[in-house]
């Protein structure tokens, strides 16, 4: 990679939490920093992947810049990407990454993408971050710490029903046709503000809710801790509290249970296209 996109801060002073947190707000910033410059430029190098999923020259780069930083102050840390292979460490932490979240954004010129960064302890996520480079936002949490959006708190909305609910979606080609038509029934406004952004939207309350009929573990895996510490709800359609379940929901809580009934997997089942 080129070194000058990142000089670690973080030295490995402390094996805690508080260091990756430390270190996990720093490679937002160097995400950022590489995403906007290639966000400016048509020279994306797009390809293809085998899942027909677009994989683009920044989500490599931003992928090895965390891989590296991560090694060098905590090389015991296990790491998962969308772009390269698993790294198995000897730690209870895993670093969970989505170097580019909502690439066919990117490669369009949509300034909706994000950086994704979650760190695990044992089995719990205890750190998520959503970053927005090009909308200027930042949103992340702590277990136990609140979540915060460009350093100021952020909290669900307080809208307990369906009627007039904002309900986003990363597309729609996955939805059944009659769910759709039975939540219009209800009044809720259905949106594609997807992909990460439509939870950072849900956790600083200005959407409601937020499904996912497909996702992989590295698009989810920041939620749970990013939306329960803004005060609402995150679980899989199936209603457990996990973030790799292959699908996801997120919302104010207040009518988690209320939406599950109408999209949750009692429904029938729904094919999904490649993320």
């Amino acid at each position: 990679m080129n070194q000058k996109w990142f000089i670690p801060r973080v030295l490995r002073v402390s094996d805690n939490r508080a260091d990756r947190v430390r270190l996990a707000l720093e490679l937002a910033e160097v995400a950022g920093d590489i995403s906007r410059r290639y966000f400016a430029t048509p020279d994306l190098s797009v390809q293809a992947k085998t899942d027909g999923s677009p994989i683009t020259r920044a989500d490599r780069e931003i992928e090895l810049a965390m891989r590296e930083a991560v090694a060098g102050a905590f090389p015991a840390d296990s790491f998962t990407g969308e772009e390269y292979p698993d790294t198995q460490g000897t730690s209870a932490y895993r670093w969970i990454v989505d170097p580019i979240d909502g690439t066919k954004s990117f490669i369009r010129g949509v300034p909706l993408y994000a950086n994704l960064i979650a760190v695990q302890e044992g089995d719990e996520i205890v750190f998520g971050l959503i970053n927005l480079p090009s909308a200027d936002t930042l949103v992340h949490a702590e277990r136990g710490g609140g979540c915060w959006r460009n350093g100021a708190p952020a909290r669900v909305s307080r809208h307990e029903a369906l009627d007039g609910a904002y309900v986003m979606a990363t597309w729609l080609e996955d939805w059944d046709p009659e769910i759709i038509d039975g939540l219009h029934t209800q009044g809720a406004v259905l949106r594609t503000w997807g992909d990460a952004f439509g939870y950072a939207m849900v956790a600083c309350g200005q959407a409601d809710a937020v499904v996912d009929y497909r996702a992989q573990p590295y698009d989810l895996a920041p939620m749970p801790v990013i939306i329960e510490e803004a005060g609402g709800r995150f679980t899989s359609l199936d209603r457990r509290r996990v973030f790799d379940a292959g699908n996801g929901i997120a919302s104010n809580g207040l009518l988690h249970d209320t939406l599950l009934s109408h999209v949750g997997s009692e429904t029938p089942e729904r094919q999904g296209i490649p993320l």
